[in-house]
């Protein structure tokens, strides 16, 4: 018999510097209004698909309280995890991205062309970074065998995930949206991860992708 594991991450909701373009890392930020909509949004859509057997959240303020509010919804504690933060980004963080490329133009070419090595001046390299990721989650997976584990965490996170779970290399660029607040399913058994859903957003009106460019993605409403 096939054990499987099915974790449901969650990118916490929008902040201000979400909007602004600013790059948090491991600062930390508080849900922007719009965010605080988008938790209470998809607390409500995650009590309609309940039941959940646990709830782990990163210990930044935006993933917390995104992950609250569903806490209060399903009457499940909320588990802690700094292991579940955004990737450091060393210098660059507190700097929109223009301001990164303007005072650090060779490093941010680094950073934006995905160069694996690459620590951001103090920082986490995409290589230990997604080290950190993989082993968090096959963690949390490991501790709910056969379980429905809600996470909630960050958008470097997911695109970690998305990568750890679909095979694409971690230098590529990105080909797929991580909007504040979606719901991306995984599930992990003893043959490794699969990519079940992404980017579900049918219970929020508009969110912003974590990407270069910052645009606004619209919801499939």
């Amino acid at each position: 018999m096939v054990i499987s594991t099915r974790l449901c991450l969650v990118r916490h909701g929008e902040t201000a510097w979400n909007t602004e373009r600013r790059l948090q890392g491991h600062l930390d930020v508080p849900l922007n209004p719009t965010g605080e909509r988008q938790a209470e949004a998809t607390a409500r859509a995650l009590a309609g698909l309940a039941p959940f057997d646990a709830i782990h959240s990163s210990d930044l303020a935006r993933a917390l309280r995104t992950a609250q509010a569903a806490g209060n919804a399903l009457s499940l504690p909320v588990q802690i995890d700094a292991d579940l933060r955004e990737r450091h980004y060393g210098a660059f963080q507190g700097l929109t991205h223009e301001e990164a490329q303007a005072r650090h133009p060779e490093d941010y070419r680094r950073w934006h062309g995905r160069d694996p090595q690459f620590d951001l001046l103090g920082g986490e390299s995409l290589n230990t970074f997604a080290t950190r990721i993989r082993h968090t989650l096959e963690r949390i997976a490991a501790a709910h065998p056969g379980g429905r584990v809600l996470v909630f965490t960050h958008g470097g996170v997911l695109d970690v995930a998305h990568r750890l779970a679909s095979g694409r290399p971690l230098h590529i660029p990105r080909d797929f949206s991580i909007p504040n607040a979606g719901l991306n399913w995984l599930e992990r058994d003893a043959a490794g991860w699969r990519l079940l859903s992404w980017a579900e957003q049918d219970h929020l009106d508009d969110t912003l992708d974590e990407s270069a460019d910052g645009g606004r993605a619209p919801s499939a409403n």
